[in-house]
């Protein structure tokens, strides 16, 4: 009867058998979410917004340029005659989403925008579908209102950044892998996610970072009719299968970009050419752990293509690290500070888009509103890979009560310490997600790939360089890990459960 009983639970989680009725009211629940996010960002989509400035002036640009039919490029002046000049030094994915929609809908002053708030509002319908894989219904609920009322992902509406659709591919590809496997179909869902993850990479080239962690969403193992698990080896080799399926689609996805740029650049490069300049602006002489404008005189003085220049740059940062490899090390926690600390891209950008609207008294305002809600979601979204204590067996309390201990010791350190730095937060997320603790939650599966997510951006940006606007792509992990927030820890082998809460 209990297996019954589990099957039936694991039915209505995954939407399918007599409990259709409880996954159709999580349909419902997310249609609801849709409109609870879409309003306040259709509003602040059309009354904030205003002319693209810093990279979104560059992202409208190309959006235009691919809407009018000639592709990424601009034009050069070469004998008073305009001479079609190809780009890839930024990545084409966003562009290339906007000039679709300038394709369907004109390139009006709210067009952009007004997608902006459809993408983030899909978001949150996302992060609901991916969050019932990782709790219960009503964690996964309280999930959805929380990427839904995030003040920072609704005035990033009003932003032509690429950020929203970056965050939008980290969690579909994953649950479109854990709805898939859930169902027993591994191998389309492995697909599919690669699909997502290739085109969140046309977006943000690090996103396929991402494609090992796909394997832990298929490494619970599935009970046949005998009620026995499958082993621990076939969950490996599914999981590895898995990985491998989404990463060579992820590649397969990018390829016809690659070699367009192989094709029409100087030379070959992936996505974009700006990796180079990363990690350049992260390790040269002046480098500050945040973006610092390089000049020819740091090291590249010569004009050239912009796959040569990046190599140039590729190359300088790698010597400076080289020279000097403890001052570039001394550089990760400036760097990491400025990714987590804080939440004031957003307006920053708006500031400058139309300064009469913001002077610096509602700047200040704004920022600090953006900033308490990230660093409060933060700091709960740590306590989503540590258990509530419980009182037997001693060792796992012991263990939890500990890792509770970390979290709260460095939750007040961000409070009360002079530098208020809550970036080890972000540290701590995927190495206590990792650690074998006695009485841990269920850290595999969904969460355990939204921790690496963390951890990806975390390492990307500890090696190049570090600003707030980078964590937006994963305000909405953050958002699922706070909504597990001291779960029951597990009561039995990690490798055969996904139910413990």
């Amino acid at each position: 009867m209990a297996e019954a009983a589990r099957a039936r639970a694991e039915a209505a989680r995954d939407g399918r058998g007599p409990a259709s009725a409880r996954a159709g009211g999580d349909l419902v629940f997310s249609a609801i979410a849709f409109v609870l996010a879409l309003l306040p960002r259709l509003y602040v989509a059309i009354a904030w917004a205003r002319e693209p400035v810093w990279d979104g002036h560059y992202y409208d640009f190309g959006a235009r340029r691919i809407a009018a039919g000639l592709g990424y490029s601009d034009d050069l002046i070469v004998g008073g005659q305009p001479v079609w000049h190809p780009w890839c030094h930024y990545p084409v994915g966003y562009s290339g989403f906007l000039g679709l929609v300038y394709r369907l809908f004109g390139a009006g002053p709210h067009v952009a925008t007004v997608a902006n708030a459809v993408t983030g509002a899909l978001l949150v319908v996302v992060v609901h579908r991916l969050a019932r894989y990782a709790t219960t219904p009503g964690r996964a609920r309280a999930a959805a209102l929380l990427a839904a009322l995030s003040p920072g992902l609704i005035v990033y509406a009003a932003l032509l950044m690429t950020e929203p659709l970056a965050a939008l591919g980290l969690v579909t590809a994953p649950w479109l892998l854990a709805r898939d496997a859930a169902r027993g179909r591994f191998v389309r869902g492995a697909v599919l996610a690669g699909v997502a993850l290739g085109l969140t990479a046309l977006v943000r080239p690090q996103s396929l970072l991402c494609a090992p962690a796909l394997a832990l969403l298929t490494w619970r193992a599935r009970r046949g009719p005998g009620g026995v698990a499958g082993g621990a080896s076939a969950a490996w080799r599914r999981g590895a299968l898995a990985a491998a399926l989404s990463a060579a689609t992820a590649l397969a996805v990018v390829a016809p970009w690659t070699i367009r740029n192989c094709r029409v650049m100087d030379g070959c490069a992936l996505v974009s050419t700006n990796g180079g300049w990363n990690l350049a602006i992260g390790a040269f002489p002046r480098a500050t752990g945040r973006f610092e404008t390089l000049r020819a005189g740091d090291g590249c003085p010569i004009a050239r293509g912009q796959v040569a220049q990046d190599r140039c740059w590729m190359a300088e940062g790698l010597k400076w690290i080289k020279d000097d490899p403890v001052r570039w090390l001394a550089l990760i926690p400036r760097k990491l500070s400025f990714t987590f600390d804080h939440e004031s891209f957003p307006i920053g950008y708006l500031g400058e888009a139309n300064p009469a609207a913001w002077p610096e008294e509602r700047r200040a305002a704004g920022r600090r509103v953006l900033t308490a809600s990230h660093l409060g979601l933060l700091s709960v979204a740590a306590l989503g890979v540590v258990a509530l204590p419980r009182l037997r067996p001693w060792r796992a309390l012991a263990a939890q009560l500990l890792a509770l201990a970390a979290v709260l010791g460095l939750v007040a350190w961000g409070v009360l310490g002079d530098e208020h730095a809550f970036w080890p937060l972000a540290v701590a997320i995927p190495v206590i997600a990792a650690l074998p603790l006695p009485g841990r939650p269920a850290n595999g599966g969904v969460v355990g790939y939204l921790a690496f997510a963390v951890a990806s951006v975390a390492l990307t940006h500890a090696v190049f360089f570090g600003e707030d606007r980078y964590h937006m792509v994963v305000t909405p992990a953050l958002c699922v890990l706070a909504a597990c927030a001291l779960r029951r820890g597990e009561t039995a082998p990690a490798a055969g459960r996904a139910d413990a809460r």
